[in-house]
């Protein structure tokens, strides 16, 4: 399915894309089963979405589409272990370190030298996590810290694998990566209990927090480079401790409402200020 889309346009699809992800947490938080559980359950439904979305399944991978694929499964799996063993500013902090690999990936795979705005968006989004985890942050739970911190590098590893077939469909890496997690974690999904709240919860999960938005993702990706394309979904860490605040009440910590104004101008500042790239 051929869309043309340009740089602007792409930069909205990545706000996009970075709110539908924030949305997790929340949905998470409602489920009653195991990790690996929902992570194979959203993946049935975003499989079929991205079979629907392609017509077909491919028939063989390149290099870039398999490194895709085994970066997407790693940075979903280290990451919900990680949660398990630290505390979820850790995790989530930890796994937006992405940045700083991918500048020296996308230099070297890519040829993407970031520009004088990404130096200046990143320094100022670090800034804002910071503030906005401050309350939260501890040297507690090496072992996931270590995780979540791996998850971050598996992470670059995956942006710029979908940023490298900016002339191909890194959308079929996408539904590589669903098949083989639906596939391998099917036997805990018939462990969980089946209730109609809880197979609601992971049909929105699969079908537009992950589904509809890796569709956004992989049609930006093409006309983004990498570096800027993760600085924008730095909105995400921000955004998904918002739903829980609105929906269970949860209010964040003292300086967490600073550090979101600062990431936000970050992002904004990044999306503006950046020339149009391909």
């Amino acid at each position: 399915m051929n869309i043309s889309i340009d740089y602007r346009k792409s930069v909205v699809l990545l706000i996009i894309t970075a709110i539908l992800w924030s949305s997790s947490g929340i949905f998470v938080r409602l489920l009653n089963w195991q990790p690996i559980a929902i992570l194979a359950g959203r993946s049935i439904f975003s499989g079929l979405l991205f079979a629907f979305y392609l017509r077909r399944f491919p028939r063989s991978f390149s290099r870039w589409q398999i490194l895709a694929t085994l970066g997407y499964i790693s940075t979903q799996f280290l990451y919900v272990s990680s949660v398990k063993m630290t505390t979820v500013a850790n995790a989530i902090f930890l796994q937006y370190t992405a940045p700083i690999y991918i500048i020296f990936l996308g230099y070297w795979f890519l040829r993407e030298k970031p520009t004088r705005t990404d130096w200046i968006s990143m320094v100022v989004i670090f800034a804002g996590l910071i503030l906005f985890f401050s309350g939260d942050l501890s040297l507690s739970g090496f072992y996931g810290n270590i995780l979540a911190a791996l998850s971050g590098a598996t992470m670059a590893l995956m942006m710029v694998a979908f940023r490298a077939q900016k002339n191909g469909n890194p959308a079929e890496s996408v539904l590589l990566a669903n098949v083989l997690v639906a596939t391998l974690g099917f036997p805990f999904v018939l462990q969980q209990p089946w209730t109609v709240q809880n197979w609601l919860i992971i049909a929105f999960l699969g079908i537009f927090q992950i589904g509809l938005s890796f569709v956004l993702y992989t049609l930006a990706i093409k006309h983004v480079p990498a570096l800027e394309a993760t600085l924008l979904g730095t909105l995400e860490p921000i955004l998904s401790p918002l739903w829980v605040f609105l929906i269970l009440g949860e209010k964040p910590g003292g300086l967490a409402f600073l550090g979101a104004l600062v990431v936000l101008g970050g992002v904004i500042y990044n999306a503006a200020a950046n020339p149009a790239s391909e």
